[in-house]
């Protein structure tokens, strides 16, 4: 750990010039007292790293030194930047990781593009925060040392013991075979079996991990993609499932697409509209999508849907009622 800090701290001295303990205490997350004595390791190791004195001083390389980090191109190593997700490494506990290895990345870029490179951040921004609707992305909160020891698992191809909370159900511990980690949709994702039978665990519901030492029954070659499609499709089998029969206006199609199960049947009417029976998930899941669709959607079928959207916009019209 310690040998990784002090390579992030001679690359952000390379890269950014004089820095002061503080600043570089901040960037390396540690204290400056840490900071002074990583300063010392460098000296007595020969890195060429001195401190100027006063009021704009700080710690600096001798000019012309730098570190033997070769092998990157200029557009592969800037396809790196652009793909190097911040959330995502962070959902899988690998921000700090993430943070270093881009440094390494920039310092690996021959000197005549290292400045393009180091203006990715004013030229690209790869997912924001926020939508153009200005509707912010929430991430799961996961704590670092559960992802910790849930990452150390599957890659070591160990059997892990979690103690996980199912909606709805309080926590429980349980020994499972870990098969790889998935993050999608700002929500991370741990593939396993128990007892041979396919689970899927969200990791912001697991309160505590334990890394065991017993191999994991998992098969030698895995294809995570496909892996994750037949479980999105046995998810989507599962619950009691609804068709319901609609008409609307075409600009809303893929709203209502994008959000249903499965398009069983669509139709064009005379006037323009669309005639469309789709399945969701259960009676809530398509209660909620119609509602998104206002006055676009009409449910045709089956009645208590109807019944339904018609009670909920009665009780939004009574509070809004101009006598009350």
């Amino acid at each position: 750990m310690r040998a990784d800090r002090l390579v992030s701290l001679v690359l952000l001295l390379r890269q950014r010039g004089r820095l002061s303990a503080t600043a570089l205490a901040r960037e390396l997350e540690v204290s400056t007292r840490t900071v002074l004595r990583d300063i010392d390791a460098l000296s007595a190791a020969g890195v060429p790293v001195y401190a100027e004195r006063g009021r704009d001083g700080g710690f600096e390389l001798l000019p012309g030194f730098r570190t033997e980090l070769t092998g990157l191109n200029h557009d592969e190593a800037l396809a790196l930047l652009v793909a190097g997700s911040v959330r995502s490494a962070q959902a899988f506990g690998l921000g700090s990781a993430l943070s270093s290895a881009m440094l390494k990345v920039v310092d690996a870029l021959p000197d005549n593009f290292r400045d393009t490179a180091t203006d990715v951040a004013e030229r690209l921004l790869v997912d924001p925060q926020s939508d153009l609707l200005a509707r912010r992305v929430v991430t799961e909160e996961v704590p670092d040392a559960v992802v910790a020891e849930v990452r150390r698992a599957v890659f070591a191809g160990h059997k892990l013991r979690i103690n996980y909370a199912a909606l709805d159900q309080p926590p429980a511990w349980r020994t499972v075979d870990p098969i790889g980690l998935v993050f999608v949709r700002e929500q991370g994702y741990l593939l396993a079996t128990r007892s041979g039978a396919d689970r899927t665990y969200r990791l912001s519901r697991i309160a505590a991990a334990e890394e065991l030492s017993e191999p994991a029954d998992r098969p030698d070659q895995v294809d995570l993609d496909q892996a994750w499609q037949q479980r999105s499709t046995q998810f989507r089998a599962g619950g009691e499932q609804v068709t319901v029969s609609v008409c609307m206006d075409p600009s809303r199609r893929e709203d209502l697409v994008g959000t249903a199960l499965a398009v069983l049947s669509e139709e064009s009417d005379a006037d323009g509209r669309l005639r469309l029976d789709v399945t969701f998930q259960d009676s809530r899941h398509a209660i909620w999508a119609l509602w998104q669709l206002a006055t676009t959607a009409e449910a045709i079928a089956p009645q208590w849907l109807r019944a339904a959207l018609r009670d909920r916009a009665a009780a939004i019209s009574s509070i809004y009622d101009a006598s009350s």
